[in-house]
């Protein structure tokens, strides 16, 4: 009867802490300090879903490539409100944030570092109800205005056609 060995994992390599140590350490591929490119992932406990998913390499990798790319999303999504005055930049980039801040050391700081400063701006909102509101509000007239111009008077026909492309 075999017994079952206790594995952990160390950026993108398994390590048997009863592996003989080789000139590289247990469990190297090819330096002590290698990782995915992706940073350290967060801890887990081994026997939650998590851990069952980081005890298969391939799928761990595929479940931090996952993650970075649902939060990316969420933090370009952030970024492409920016147009747009008021808080509605701060939501998206705080999810895509967390959804980093699960998997990703490196997010986690970040996250808590970016939510104090979401938190003193909704804080500064509520405290300014009237200002905040009448600026978010003739932001979204003003986007809206921009849109309604621009399919009124065909300018993105007319800039492709003055620039040679149409």
């Amino acid at each position: 009867m075999t017994q079952a060995r206790s594995v952990t994992f160390s950026g993108n390599r398994a390590v048997d802490p009863h592996a003989e140590r080789g000139p590289e350490g247990p469990g190297a591929t090819r330096c002590p300090d290698c990782t995915d490119g992706l940073g350290a992932p967060a801890p887990v406990p081994p026997d939650s879903w998590r851990g069952r998913i980081r005890a298969n390499p391939g799928l761990h990798l595929a479940w931090r490539v996952g993650v970075f790319v649902v939060g990316l999303l969420f933090v370009l999504l952030g970024l492409a409100l920016t147009v747009l005055p008021g808080p509605l930049t701060i939501p998206p980039v705080l999810v895509g944030l967390w959804v980093w801040s699960t998997e990703f050391d490196w997010a986690r700081r970040f996250f808590a570092a970016f939510r104090r400063k979401a938190v003193a701006a909704w804080r500064h909102a509520k405290q300014h109800p009237v200002s905040s509101a009448a600026i978010t509000v003739g932001g979204l007239a003003a986007a809206g205005a921009v849109f309604w111009a621009v399919g009124h008077f065909d300018l993105v026909d007319r800039a492709t056609s003055a620039l040679g492309l149409g």
